[in-house]
């Protein structure tokens, strides 16, 4: 009985640490994952209510393996292989150029020899899964150009930890293991690899048909829980990693009817696991081992966070990034790695380095996750002024009955009486700013060039009912509306217009509807303006009322006469309030061509 209630007690502290330092650090500016640190600080290190950190440690990887799937829902294969370059190209020169560095700077230091060298220099050189893309996703930019190039180097890091802990052995001088064997356990992993592929080909789809037939929401909960916990167990069993199982599970049911419900699914259980996972790094920090070595790591840590990132920043210019997106990778992944944690606790039970060693470099490693935000953070201080940023064109899930270009004010509102009234709306954007700031929102809108056929296409021009332009360019909105009348010409425009002249050039060109941007926001400002002068409602609503069929009366008149067609409907008598007398439908307008909305 005490054990369960000291169980419920740790988790009640944890719960309570997570609640004042997230919303605390975030409001701070400094993000929810150092909020996340300092808890685990606090509650292990220094007040030393929970002891078994590095135990906690293992099972808070489960969100590590969460988020991993997540990711690989988003992926399709065909995308996966479009990334193929950078995978297996940019990560493997970024693991072998960065772990040849470090290991020579190791060398340097005296502490340890030649072999313990190589395994600190390629374990430093795999950066933090769980921290990188966590800041990715805060930050919406998972699917920026750099963020897609930064996951691609993670995904070899993880790659990369299975050879690395096979060599250990060869390293510590051991017995070579027997050729037979080692054939085997390859085997083995293709096995496990070819059996999860062909279960997610097969098997997963009618599993959660079947499912789902019997309307049981916690079954579905239930399944996915079993399917990422499954395919992760199955390859760590076969020598891979956990992370690298979920993920593929992910991306072999990114083409799943069932995908968009898996993700609502889990998504709570990774929020909750990966949180769980940073206040577990806080937790397992050896506060003795950073105050005994602390001149090492004060020294150690920025310089392999500084080496790691000239050489990140100059494999990405070498290989296509522009300077922004190579600085932006090369101060997200300056840190170490989860997979530094098992390989240097490897390289010490096999003799490599001491005990000692190992404890030293897994503070370090801890410690510059910690600073992984502020690395992060630091990015914008050597960005230059450079061509609007670009982002991958996914239109997955895209095609809705209307498709919305353009989310600035105006689209964001238009959009919010959409969804209200329980209508699907596909909202595309050139602005990345505005993609990821919908994003942090809970609003998807899909990244693209409106003025192009093939996004439209992408987009599910073909299945919208009405294309509802947005754009706060005249030139802009011109482009798409003739782009749009010229190669489908069966579809429904509903435009914002800029002013008078824009709004007639529209007509001419035929769209179903149009209203200028301001028309309305005027109407109903003048509006309550008489009836803060002493108005009523009802006589400022009929003043109104007729100001915009005088309007649209000679909007009319002017799209066959011409411009100065009806200036006479400018002049009008004011009205008179009279009470309990329906008031005249005539007003006063000093305005004129050039003050009009």
């Amino acid at each position: 009985m005490t054990y369960t209630h000291s169980s419920y007690y740790e988790v009640l502290l944890m719960l309570g640490g997570a609640l004042l330092a997230a919303p605390l650090f975030k409001r701070l500016g400094l993000g929810t994952i150092l909020g996340y640190l300092a808890a685990g600080v606090v509650i292990g290190p220094l007040l030393h209510q929970i002891r078994d950190g590095e135990e906690l440690l293992h099972v808070a990887e489960l969100g590590v393996v969460f988020l991993l799937f997540l990711i690989g829902l988003e992926l399709k294969p065909s995308r996966l292989w479009a990334m193929r370059r950078d995978i297996f190209g940019v990560g493997a020169a970024q693991v072998a150029v960065t772990g040849t560095g470090l290991a020579g700077l190791a060398l340097l230091t005296g502490l340890v020899d030649w072999a313990g060298a190589l395994i600190v220099g390629f374990g430093l050189a795999l950066s933090s899964t769980a921290f990188a893309l966590q800041i990715l996703d805060e930050n919406g930019d998972t699917n920026t150009r750099y963020g897609q190039r930064a996951f691609s180097l993670l995904l070899f890091q993880d790659l990369a930890i299975v050879p690395l802990l096979a060599v250990i052995p060869l390293l510590a001088h051991q017995s070579p293991e027997d050729p037979t064997t080692a054939l085997e356990d390859f085997a083995v992993a293709v096995g496990a690899i070819t059996a999860l592929l062909v279960a997610g080909r097969y098997l997963l789809n009618p599993l959660f048909q079947v499912i789902a037939r019997t309307g049981a929401r916690e079954a579905m909960i239930a399944a996915a829980l079993f399917v990422v916990l499954a395919a992760a167990n199955l390859l760590q069993m076969a020598g891979l990693s956990m992370a690298m199982g979920a993920f593929l599970a992910g991306v072999l049911l990114a083409d799943s009817s069932y995908r968009h419900e898996l993700q609502a699914d889990v998504e709570p259980f990774r929020g909750i696991l990966l949180g769980l996972f940073f206040m577990a790094v806080g937790l397992s920090l050896h506060i003795d081992v950073i105050f005994s070595g602390w001149p090492v790591i004060l020294i150690a840590t920025p310089a392999m966070m500084l080496a790691k990132s000239l050489i990140i920043y100059g494999l990405s210019r070498l290989t296509g990034s522009p300077h922004n997106d190579a600085v932006r990778i090369a101060l997200l992944l300056p840190q170490g790695g989860e997979f530094g944690f098992v390989l240097f606790t490897a390289a010490a039970a096999a003799g490599i380095f001491s005990g000692s060693t190992a404890s030293l470099l897994v503070a370090i490693v801890t410690v510059s996750m910690a600073l992984t935000p502020i690395s992060a953070a630091l990015a914008r201080f050597f960005l230059t002024e450079e061509a609007a940023e670009e982002m991958d064109e996914d239109f997955d899930g895209a095609g809705a009955d209307v498709l919305m270009i353009g989310f600035s004010r105006f689209g964001q509102i238009a959009a919010q009486i959409l969804l209200a009234g329980g209508r699907e709306v596909t909202v595309i954007d050139h602005s990345t700013e505005r993609v990821r700031q919908a994003a942090s929102f809970g609003f998807r809108i899909y990244f693209g060039d409106g003025t192009r056929k093939d996004v439209l296409l992408a987009a599910g021009i073909e299945r919208a009912k009405i294309v509802a332009i947005c754009t706060h360019s005249k030139a802009t909105t011109d482009r798409i509306v003739d782009l749009v009348r010229t190669e489908y010409p069966n579809a429904d425009l509903f435009v914002r217009s800029y002013d008078r002249i824009h709004t007639l050039s529209l007509r001419e060109r035929g769209v179903q509807y149009e209203i200028r941007e301001t028309l309305e926001s005027g109407l109903l400002f003048g509006r309550k303006v008489l009836e803060a002068l002493g108005l009523g409602e009802n006589n400022s609503l009929d003043i109104a009322d007729d100001i915009r069929d005088r309007d649209e009366a000679r909007l009319q008149l002017q799209a066959v006469e011409g411009l100065s067609a009806g200036r006479d409907m400018l002049h009008t008598k004011p009205v008179k309030p009279e009470p309990l007398l329906k008031p005249k439908r005539k007003t006063e307008d000093a305005g004129d061509e050039t003050v009009e909305a």
